[in-house]
Protein backbone atom coordinates (compact mmCIF):
# COMPACT_ATOMS: atom_id res chain seq x y z
CA UNK A 1 0.00 0.00 0.00
CA UNK A 2 1.14 3.38 -0.84
CA UNK A 3 1.77 6.20 1.45
CA UNK A 4 -0.14 9.33 0.82
CA UNK A 5 1.37 13.00 2.14
CA UNK A 6 0.54 16.03 2.02
CA UNK A 7 2.84 18.09 0.26
CA UNK A 8 0.88 21.76 0.71
CA UNK A 9 -2.19 23.35 1.24
CA UNK A 10 -3.61 26.65 1.09
CA UNK A 11 -6.52 28.72 0.86
CA UNK A 12 -8.02 32.10 -0.44
CA UNK A 13 -9.09 34.45 1.98
CA UNK A 14 -12.49 34.32 3.35
CA UNK A 15 -14.68 37.01 2.55
CA UNK A 16 -18.23 37.85 3.62
CA UNK A 17 -21.18 36.15 1.66
CA UNK A 18 -22.50 39.78 1.06
CA UNK A 19 -22.97 42.03 -1.62
CA UNK A 20 -20.44 43.94 -0.90
CA UNK A 21 -18.20 40.81 0.50
CA UNK A 22 -14.48 41.45 -0.87
CA UNK A 23 -14.99 38.29 -3.20
CA UNK A 24 -19.01 38.52 -4.44
CA UNK A 25 -18.13 39.77 -7.78
CA UNK A 26 -16.16 37.12 -8.50
CA UNK A 27 -17.66 33.96 -9.96
CA UNK A 28 -16.46 30.87 -8.13
CA UNK A 29 -14.91 29.48 -10.99
CA UNK A 30 -12.16 32.48 -11.27
CA UNK A 31 -11.82 32.31 -7.63
CA UNK A 32 -11.07 28.26 -7.07
CA UNK A 33 -9.33 28.41 -10.30
CA UNK A 34 -6.32 31.24 -8.76
CA UNK A 35 -6.21 29.04 -5.95
CA UNK A 36 -5.11 25.87 -8.59
CA UNK A 37 -2.99 28.04 -10.23
CA UNK A 38 -0.85 29.24 -7.14
CA UNK A 39 -0.53 25.68 -5.84
CA UNK A 40 0.83 24.22 -8.94
CA UNK A 41 3.12 27.27 -9.05
CA UNK A 42 4.60 27.46 -5.82
CA UNK A 43 5.49 23.57 -5.78
CA UNK A 44 6.87 23.86 -9.52
CA UNK A 45 4.44 20.97 -10.28
CA UNK A 46 3.92 19.62 -13.94
CA UNK A 47 0.13 19.99 -13.43
CA UNK A 48 0.48 17.61 -16.68
CA UNK A 49 1.34 14.77 -13.77
CA UNK A 50 -2.05 14.91 -11.91
CA UNK A 51 -4.01 12.38 -12.28
CA UNK A 52 -7.48 13.79 -10.58
CA UNK A 53 -8.85 17.04 -9.13
CA UNK A 54 -11.65 16.01 -6.69
CA UNK A 55 -13.98 19.55 -5.45
CA UNK A 56 -15.54 19.64 -2.51
CA UNK A 57 -19.04 21.85 -3.30
CA UNK A 58 -22.94 22.19 -2.14
CA UNK A 59 -24.50 24.33 -3.58
CA UNK A 60 -24.14 22.82 -7.08
CA UNK A 61 -26.96 25.06 -8.38
CA UNK A 62 -26.13 27.92 -10.99
CA UNK A 63 -22.39 29.15 -11.40
CA UNK A 64 -21.47 26.00 -9.45
CA UNK A 65 -23.30 23.83 -11.35
CA UNK A 66 -21.29 22.57 -14.28
CA UNK A 67 -18.18 20.64 -12.39
CA UNK A 68 -17.00 23.51 -11.01
CA UNK A 69 -13.35 21.76 -10.36
CA UNK A 70 -13.20 20.69 -13.62
CA UNK A 71 -14.20 24.48 -14.69
CA UNK A 72 -11.50 25.99 -12.69
CA UNK A 73 -9.07 23.89 -13.63
CA UNK A 74 -9.72 24.68 -17.58
CA UNK A 75 -9.66 28.32 -16.15
CA UNK A 76 -6.11 28.59 -14.83
CA UNK A 77 -4.79 27.51 -18.43
CA UNK A 78 -3.96 23.72 -16.93
CA UNK A 79 -3.90 20.62 -18.75
CA UNK A 80 -7.00 19.34 -20.49
CA UNK A 81 -6.39 16.23 -20.09
CA UNK A 82 -6.79 16.26 -16.20
CA UNK A 83 -10.35 15.35 -15.10
CA UNK A 84 -11.70 16.65 -12.00
CA UNK A 85 -15.18 15.55 -10.14
CA UNK A 86 -17.54 17.21 -7.38
CA UNK A 87 -18.47 15.86 -4.01
CA UNK A 88 -21.20 17.27 -1.58
CA UNK A 89 -21.01 15.62 1.58
CA UNK A 90 -22.40 19.12 2.98
CA UNK A 91 -20.07 20.90 5.48
CA UNK A 92 -17.53 17.82 5.17
CA UNK A 93 -17.32 17.68 1.36
CA UNK A 94 -13.54 19.05 0.98
CA UNK A 95 -12.60 16.87 3.98
CA UNK A 96 -14.38 13.77 1.55
CA UNK A 97 -12.52 15.45 -1.36
CA UNK A 98 -9.02 14.72 0.84
CA UNK A 99 -9.77 10.99 2.03
CA UNK A 100 -10.92 9.93 -1.59
CA UNK A 101 -7.41 11.50 -2.32
CA UNK A 102 -5.76 10.08 -0.19
CA UNK A 103 -7.63 6.52 -0.52
CA UNK A 104 -6.82 6.41 -4.60
CA UNK A 105 -3.05 6.88 -4.07
CA UNK A 106 -3.26 3.94 -0.73
CA UNK A 107 -4.53 1.93 -3.49
CA UNK A 108 -2.03 2.26 -5.64
CA UNK A 109 -4.39 3.65 -8.51
CA UNK A 110 -2.81 6.95 -8.53
CA UNK A 111 0.43 8.86 -7.36
CA UNK A 112 -0.72 12.83 -7.53
CA UNK A 113 -4.24 14.04 -6.35
CA UNK A 114 -5.52 17.90 -5.47
CA UNK A 115 -8.41 18.04 -2.96
CA UNK A 116 -9.97 21.20 -3.60
CA UNK A 117 -13.54 23.08 -2.48
CA UNK A 118 -15.06 26.46 -3.55
CA UNK A 119 -18.57 27.87 -2.28
CA UNK A 120 -19.66 31.15 -3.67
CA UNK A 121 -22.45 31.83 -0.72
CA UNK A 122 -23.16 35.62 -2.08
CA UNK A 123 -23.74 34.32 -5.65
CA UNK A 124 -25.22 31.31 -5.30
CA UNK A 125 -26.97 31.11 -1.82
CA UNK A 126 -27.22 28.40 0.12
CA UNK A 127 -30.07 25.63 -0.55
CA UNK A 128 -29.95 27.01 -3.52
CA UNK A 129 -30.28 23.58 -5.29
CA UNK A 130 -33.50 22.39 -3.79
CA UNK A 131 -35.10 25.25 -5.64
CA UNK A 132 -37.75 24.95 -2.80
CA UNK A 133 -39.00 22.08 -2.84
CA UNK A 134 -38.84 19.81 0.05
CA UNK A 135 -36.47 16.89 -0.22
CA UNK A 136 -36.88 14.34 2.03
CA UNK A 137 -39.58 12.70 0.85
CA UNK A 138 -43.04 10.81 2.60
CA UNK A 139 -40.92 7.26 3.41
CA UNK A 140 -38.46 9.23 5.35
CA UNK A 141 -40.98 11.59 6.81
CA UNK A 142 -42.88 8.45 8.26
CA UNK A 143 -39.83 6.59 9.23
CA UNK A 144 -38.61 9.96 11.31
CA UNK A 145 -41.61 11.58 12.65
CA UNK A 146 -42.68 14.32 13.29
CA UNK A 147 -40.05 15.30 10.85
CA UNK A 148 -35.89 17.41 10.80
CA UNK A 149 -35.96 20.79 11.95
CA UNK A 150 -32.92 22.97 10.59
CA UNK A 151 -29.96 23.07 11.67
CA UNK A 152 -30.32 26.41 13.91
CA UNK A 153 -33.14 24.49 15.87
CA UNK A 154 -30.96 21.57 15.87
CA UNK A 155 -28.17 23.40 17.47
CA UNK A 156 -30.54 24.79 19.94
CA UNK A 157 -31.46 21.26 20.64
CA UNK A 158 -27.38 20.03 21.41
CA UNK A 159 -26.60 22.90 23.39
CA UNK A 160 -30.35 21.67 25.84
CA UNK A 161 -28.75 18.49 25.63
CA UNK A 162 -25.54 19.26 26.73
CA UNK A 163 -26.17 21.87 28.92
CA UNK A 164 -24.93 25.06 27.17
CA UNK A 165 -26.21 28.41 28.59
CA UNK A 166 -26.41 31.76 26.32
CA UNK A 167 -23.76 32.41 27.93
CA UNK A 168 -21.53 29.89 27.41
CA UNK A 169 -22.11 30.26 23.49
CA UNK A 170 -21.39 33.63 23.46
CA UNK A 171 -18.50 33.19 25.53
CA UNK A 172 -17.26 30.67 22.85
CA UNK A 173 -18.07 32.87 20.13
CA UNK A 174 -16.40 36.13 21.32
CA UNK A 175 -13.14 33.42 22.10
CA UNK A 176 -13.38 32.60 18.18
CA UNK A 177 -12.58 35.83 17.10
CA UNK A 178 -9.74 36.89 19.47
CA UNK A 179 -7.78 33.88 18.84
CA UNK A 180 -8.49 34.35 14.81
CA UNK A 181 -7.38 38.05 15.24
CA UNK A 182 -4.50 37.33 17.25
CA UNK A 183 -3.72 34.61 14.43
CA UNK A 184 -4.07 37.55 11.84
CA UNK A 185 -2.55 40.58 13.88
CA UNK A 186 0.97 37.66 14.85
CA UNK A 187 1.30 36.59 10.76
CA UNK A 188 0.41 32.98 11.68
CA UNK A 189 -2.25 33.11 9.11
CA UNK A 190 0.59 34.26 6.26
CA UNK A 191 1.83 30.70 4.89
CA UNK A 192 -1.43 29.25 4.45
CA UNK A 193 -3.76 32.36 2.14
CA UNK A 194 -2.99 32.83 -1.23
CA UNK A 195 -4.24 36.31 -2.56
CA UNK A 196 -6.90 36.84 -4.97
CA UNK A 197 -7.69 39.48 -7.78
CA UNK A 198 -11.05 40.43 -7.68
CA UNK A 199 -12.87 43.05 -9.97
CA UNK A 200 -12.38 45.08 -6.17
CA UNK A 201 -8.93 44.61 -6.56
CA UNK A 202 -6.24 42.20 -4.33
CA UNK A 203 -7.78 40.61 -1.62
CA UNK A 204 -5.16 39.06 0.65
CA UNK A 205 -6.72 38.70 4.27
CA UNK A 206 -9.70 37.33 6.43
CA UNK A 207 -12.17 39.75 5.83
CA UNK A 208 -14.73 38.35 8.46
CA UNK A 209 -12.73 38.84 11.62
CA UNK A 210 -14.78 40.96 14.35
CA UNK A 211 -11.89 41.95 17.20
CA UNK A 212 -14.28 44.08 18.72
CA UNK A 213 -16.23 41.30 19.40
CA UNK A 214 -17.29 40.40 22.90
CA UNK A 215 -19.66 38.54 25.63
CA UNK A 216 -21.54 41.14 26.38
CA UNK A 217 -22.05 42.87 22.60
CA UNK A 218 -23.12 39.30 21.53
CA UNK A 219 -25.42 38.55 24.17
CA UNK A 220 -27.44 42.05 23.09
CA UNK A 221 -28.74 39.83 19.85
CA UNK A 222 -31.76 38.14 19.43
CA UNK A 223 -32.36 34.27 19.45
CA UNK A 224 -33.16 33.32 15.48
CA UNK A 225 -34.62 30.01 15.53
CA UNK A 226 -37.26 30.45 18.12
CA UNK A 227 -41.13 29.78 17.10
CA UNK A 228 -44.25 28.61 19.25
CA UNK A 229 -44.47 25.60 16.97
CA UNK A 230 -41.33 24.59 17.71
CA UNK A 231 -41.24 25.63 21.51
CA UNK A 232 -44.52 23.64 22.04
CA UNK A 233 -42.49 20.39 20.79
CA UNK A 234 -39.30 21.35 22.43
CA UNK A 235 -39.95 22.87 25.61
CA UNK A 236 -36.56 21.89 26.62
CA UNK A 237 -34.96 24.62 24.30
CA UNK A 238 -33.88 27.39 25.90
CA UNK A 239 -33.39 29.44 22.05
CA UNK A 240 -29.66 30.59 22.64
CA UNK A 241 -28.37 30.40 19.16
CA UNK A 242 -27.55 33.72 17.14
CA UNK A 243 -26.19 35.28 14.53
CA UNK A 244 -23.72 35.91 16.57
CA UNK A 245 -22.96 32.49 17.54
CA UNK A 246 -23.15 30.77 14.46
CA UNK A 247 -20.77 30.55 11.79
CA UNK A 248 -20.62 33.15 9.21
CA UNK A 249 -21.96 32.87 5.67
CA UNK A 250 -18.74 32.84 3.57
CA UNK A 251 -16.74 33.03 -0.06
CA UNK A 252 -13.67 31.05 -0.07
CA UNK A 253 -11.52 27.77 -1.89
CA UNK A 254 -8.86 25.61 -0.23
CA UNK A 255 -7.27 23.53 -2.12
CA UNK A 256 -4.72 20.30 -1.04
CA UNK A 257 -1.48 18.90 -3.17
CA UNK A 258 -1.29 15.19 -2.06
CA UNK A 259 0.70 12.75 -3.66
CA UNK A 260 2.53 9.46 -2.88
CA UNK A 261 5.57 9.68 -0.51
CA UNK A 262 7.59 8.06 -3.10
CA UNK A 263 6.24 10.57 -5.61
CA UNK A 264 6.77 13.41 -3.75
CA UNK A 265 10.41 12.10 -3.08
CA UNK A 266 11.17 11.52 -6.50
CA UNK A 267 9.99 15.33 -7.68
CA UNK A 268 12.25 16.75 -4.90
CA UNK A 269 9.18 17.67 -3.01
CA UNK A 270 9.02 17.61 1.13
CA UNK A 271 6.35 15.45 2.67
CA UNK A 272 4.52 17.68 5.10
CA UNK A 273 2.03 15.54 7.10
CA UNK A 274 0.87 11.78 6.36
CA UNK A 275 -2.74 10.75 7.29
CA UNK A 276 -2.92 8.92 10.42
CA UNK A 277 -6.15 7.45 10.55
CA UNK A 278 -10.01 8.43 8.93
CA UNK A 279 -13.33 8.14 9.78
CA UNK A 280 -17.16 9.09 8.50
CA UNK A 281 -20.24 7.96 10.54
CA UNK A 282 -23.79 9.21 10.65
CA UNK A 283 -25.85 10.25 13.93
CA UNK A 284 -29.23 11.33 14.99
CA UNK A 285 -30.59 13.35 11.82
CA UNK A 286 -33.07 14.96 14.50
CA UNK A 287 -29.85 16.21 16.55
CA UNK A 288 -27.73 16.60 13.30
CA UNK A 289 -24.51 17.93 14.93
CA UNK A 290 -23.55 15.95 17.13
CA UNK A 291 -21.84 12.75 15.09
CA UNK A 292 -17.83 14.74 15.46
CA UNK A 293 -18.66 13.04 18.67
CA UNK A 294 -18.50 9.15 17.46
CA UNK A 295 -16.52 9.99 14.70
CA UNK A 296 -13.97 11.22 16.81
CA UNK A 297 -14.19 8.02 18.86
CA UNK A 298 -14.01 5.92 15.85
CA UNK A 299 -11.60 7.61 14.14
CA UNK A 300 -9.14 7.56 17.51
CA UNK A 301 -9.85 4.01 18.14
CA UNK A 302 -8.61 3.30 14.42
CA UNK A 303 -5.22 5.14 15.14
CA UNK A 304 -4.95 3.40 18.63
CA UNK A 305 -4.81 6.70 20.14
CA UNK A 306 -6.23 8.74 23.12
CA UNK A 307 -7.58 12.30 22.51
CA UNK A 308 -4.90 13.52 24.93
CA UNK A 309 -2.16 12.30 22.30
CA UNK A 310 -3.58 15.08 19.96
CA UNK A 311 -2.12 18.60 20.28
CA UNK A 312 -4.79 20.25 17.94
CA UNK A 313 -8.49 19.92 17.58
CA UNK A 314 -10.48 21.48 14.40
CA UNK A 315 -14.13 21.08 15.36
CA UNK A 316 -15.81 22.78 12.66
CA UNK A 317 -17.48 25.70 14.46
CA UNK A 318 -21.15 25.45 12.32
CA UNK A 319 -22.84 26.43 15.71
CA UNK A 320 -21.05 27.30 19.14
CA UNK A 321 -22.84 24.04 20.70
CA UNK A 322 -20.85 22.13 18.35
CA UNK A 323 -17.83 22.48 19.56
CA UNK A 324 -18.47 22.70 23.39
CA UNK A 325 -20.51 19.77 23.25
CA UNK A 326 -17.92 18.06 21.70
CA UNK A 327 -15.63 18.95 24.20
CA UNK A 328 -17.73 18.63 27.14
CA UNK A 329 -18.53 15.05 26.32
CA UNK A 330 -14.90 13.98 25.31
CA UNK A 331 -13.62 15.70 28.29
CA UNK A 332 -11.13 17.52 25.57
CA UNK A 333 -8.54 20.34 26.39
CA UNK A 334 -10.21 23.90 25.44
CA UNK A 335 -7.12 25.18 24.96
CA UNK A 336 -6.51 22.43 22.07
CA UNK A 337 -9.66 23.31 20.60
CA UNK A 338 -9.50 25.67 17.31
CA UNK A 339 -6.51 27.82 18.87
CA UNK A 340 -6.45 29.76 15.93
CA UNK A 341 -10.36 30.62 15.78
CA UNK A 342 -13.18 29.27 13.72
CA UNK A 343 -15.73 29.45 11.28
CA UNK A 344 -17.49 32.11 13.67
CA UNK A 345 -14.82 34.04 13.09
CA UNK A 346 -13.40 33.24 9.95
CA UNK A 347 -16.77 32.00 8.44
CA UNK A 348 -18.13 28.47 6.65
CA UNK A 349 -18.24 28.79 3.00
CA UNK A 350 -19.71 25.42 2.86
CA UNK A 351 -17.46 23.32 0.04
CA UNK A 352 -14.09 24.72 0.88
CA UNK A 353 -14.67 24.59 4.72
CA UNK A 354 -13.27 21.19 5.11
CA UNK A 355 -10.09 21.96 3.62
CA UNK A 356 -9.57 25.54 5.25
CA UNK A 357 -9.91 23.55 8.51
CA UNK A 358 -7.31 21.16 7.44
CA UNK A 359 -4.91 23.97 6.13
CA UNK A 360 -5.27 25.81 9.47
CA UNK A 361 -4.61 22.98 11.16
CA UNK A 362 -1.23 21.23 9.56
CA UNK A 363 0.53 25.22 9.50
CA UNK A 364 -0.31 25.57 13.24
CA UNK A 365 1.03 22.70 13.70
CA UNK A 366 4.09 22.94 12.06
CA UNK A 367 4.35 26.50 13.69
CA UNK A 368 4.12 24.90 17.21
CA UNK A 369 6.12 21.88 16.70
CA UNK A 370 3.12 19.75 17.88
CA UNK A 371 2.73 16.33 15.41
CA UNK A 372 -0.62 15.18 16.02
CA UNK A 373 -3.96 16.90 15.04
CA UNK A 374 -7.63 15.85 14.34
CA UNK A 375 -10.22 17.27 12.53
CA UNK A 376 -14.26 16.72 12.54
CA UNK A 377 -17.16 18.66 11.52
CA UNK A 378 -20.59 18.15 11.60
CA UNK A 379 -22.62 18.00 8.21
CA UNK A 380 -26.56 17.96 7.25
CA UNK A 381 -28.26 15.07 7.81
CA UNK A 382 -26.43 14.10 11.08
CA UNK A 383 -23.01 13.05 9.42
CA UNK A 384 -19.16 13.83 10.13
CA UNK A 385 -15.94 13.21 8.77
CA UNK A 386 -12.95 13.08 11.05
CA UNK A 387 -9.07 12.80 10.29
CA UNK A 388 -5.73 12.67 12.00
CA UNK A 389 -2.77 13.61 10.75
CA UNK A 390 0.81 13.69 11.43
CA UNK A 391 3.34 16.13 10.82
CA UNK A 392 6.14 15.24 9.58
CA UNK A 393 9.97 16.58 10.29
Amino acid sequence: MKTPVIVDAIRSPMARAKPDGALAELHPVDLLSQVLEQLVARNQLDPATVDDVICGCVSQAGEQAGTPGRLAWLAAGLPAHVPSTTIDRKCGSSQQAVHFAAQAIMSGTQDIVIACGVESMSRVPMGSSRMGKNTTGARFDERHAPGLVGQGVSADLVAAKWGLSRSDLDAYAARSHQRAHAAQSSGAFAREIVPIRSPLGLVSADETIRASTTPEKLAGLKAVFESEELSARFPQIQWSTTAGNASQMTDGASAMLIMSEERALQLGLRPRARFVAFDVVGDDPLYMLTAPIPATQRVLAKARMQLGDIAHYEINEAFASVPLAWQKELGADGERLNPRGGAIALGHPLGASGLRLMTTMLHALEDSGERYGLQSMCEAGGMANATIIEVLR
